[in-house]
């Protein structure tokens, strides 16, 4: 099988080491492309840390940590398999370190070194730093007391994210201007050269195939086996994905409904259209007089949609909304800010995990381009609530974040063909509620060598998440390269 070229080996007890494949590079990066990295245990895993050039179009100048962590491969090894498991500001390094087996799949474990990552930007790598724990709860659910896209509501809302935007920049550095998707893109390559693999061997879930797809696209000639799970189209606008979440988010939460309202015990009666009406009117009413929670904090109806989407994300918690929704209409705060909590990274004694929400913001502030015309906010205002009358609203004038970004991305999004490329794996779900089904479709179409997997239900990605097909046909392809002729639709 393509893949390690040279196997890791034993220095001492618990330590290892990998060496590069000694490929050639330019002088400026051959410091880089010939580091050894040192893995030392971490708990029953091994950690390392690799070094990458801060600004790639600058290799010589500083340099940034990339922090990774592994699971040898429990039997004969056939390269290094590094997972990304979405976001953008997802931890890799916790991915694998908390949840390997949720992560990937036995089989996978017995023949590949998997490998977890932060990428640029993101916890324990040189990361995005903004504000401390206080300062974040204010930013995040701090509620705009004026009528939801008036300009009292649109100027409230540029200050405080202005303000994020001037302290991350401090508290960043030159960092925040190259936590771009390409950029990243560029150390996945250096981490598949110095981890010793000839092939970059991926997984990515959700924002982590718009990585992978950016990686085939920049490297085709070293694409080995990728899998990207959960896809996103690198060719729509951010407007294109606002609509489409909103109505995969509108979607799942019918989906819900439905569900509830054929259980015994549902919070809502009625119709599906009677109770979605209901679920506006919550929104409506906490955006109008948002509920005050025992730690002082407020639900607004910002909050309330991120509670409302953190368990849409798998039909395995949608019963966890039934109660979430109740409390809210007896008028109660907390169960709803836990659920927004979750969705935040937020602990129950006010601390932040990692630093997800500013990785978040930051990444996406280079990868897509903003427009903070009132005039064209309201227009597309206009357009997502017609397309997703429950949750568009609240999906709207998102430019504000970005708009005054301390730094603005490059330009458009583009398709992606990476021409040369070996069989690359696109998995979609037809009832993703975050990353469309449809947005699978167009990237395998526009991957020269992309090969469609669909999956018939619910929930946002599918491997090891959904059914045995489809686990089998991402293994087979790990494995021993089989690629299926057409569409399994599993």
């Amino acid at each position: 099988m393509t893949g390690c070229a040279f196997p890791s080996f034993l220095t001492g007890p618990g330590s290892a080491r990998s060496e590069p494949t000694g490929e050639k590079v330019t002088a400026e990066l051959e410091p880089y492309y010939s580091q050894v990295l040192e893995w030392e245990p971490c708990g029953e895993m091994q950690c390392a840390t690799a070094t990458a050039p801060l600004d790639w179009s600058a290799p010589e100048a500083d340099s940034i940590d990339l922090a990774l962590v592994r699971q040898p491969a429990r039997g004969e090894k056939y390269g290094s398999l590094l997972v990304n498991p979405g976001g953008p500001g997802g931890s890799g390094y916790d991915f694998i370190s908390e949840s390997l087996d949720y992560a990937v799949g036995p089989r996978l474990q017995d023949h590949f070194d998997v490998v977890g990552f932060d990428p640029r930007g993101v916890g324990r790598s040189t990361p995005v730093t903004c504000y401390d724990d206080a300062e974040k709860d204010a930013f995040i659910y701090g509620v705009i007391p004026a009528e939801r896209g008036s300009d009292e509501w649109i100027a409230a809302a540029s200050d405080p994210n202005e303000d994020f935007g001037a302290a991350c920049a401090a508290g960043t550095g030159e960092l925040l201007a190259n936590v771009d998707t390409e950029s990243a893109a560029r150390d996945l390559d250096l981490l598949r050269a110095v981890l010793g693999d000839e092939k970059l061997n991926y997984l990515g879930y959700s924002y982590g195939t718009f990585l992978g797809a950016t990686y085939a696209g920049l490297y085709p000639d070293k694409v080995g086996r990728l899998v990207l799970d959960g896809a996103v189209d690198p060719s729509t606008s951010l407007d294109e994905v606002n609509i489409a979440q909103s109505v995969g988010f509108e979607h799942a939460l019918r989906g819900y409904l439905a569900d509830c309202l054929a259980s015994d015990e549902c919070p809502f009666s009625g119709t599906v259209d009677e109770a979605a009406d209901e679920v506006a009117r919550l929104l409506a009413s906490v955006d109008a007089s948002p509920l005050k929670g025992s730690d002082g904090r407020e639900l607004g109806a910002d909050a309330l949609v991120l509670a409302i989407i953190y368990p849409l994300y798998s039909p395995e918690t949608w019963p966890y909304l039934s109660d979430m929704f109740e409390s809210v209409m007896f008028g109660q705060a907390d169960t709803a800010l836990a659920f927004a909590d979750g969705y935040n990274g937020r602990e129950t004694d006010g601390t932040y995990r990692d630093n997800s929400v500013e990785a978040f913001r930051a990444i996406n502030c280079l990868d897509y381009t903003y427009d903070a015309d009132v005039a064209s906010m309201r227009q597309r205002a206009a357009e997502l609530a017609e397309a997703a009358p429950i949750i568009g609203p609240y999906f709207s004038y998102g430019d504000v974040g970005c708009a005054n970004w301390p730094s603005a991305g490059d330009g458009p999004r583009e398709p992606i063909t990476a021409e040369g490329a070996a069989p690359i794996l696109v998995v979609g779900t037809t009832g993703d509620p975050a990353t469309p089904y449809e947005d699978a479709v167009a990237l395998a179409d526009q991957l020269d060598s992309g090969v469609l997997v669909t999956y018939d239900g619910e929930g946002h990605t599918a491997y090891r998440k959904s059914n045995a097909c489809v686990d089998q046909v991402v293994e087979a392809y790990f494995l021993d390269g089989s690629v299926p002729e057409s569409d399994p639709e599993c």
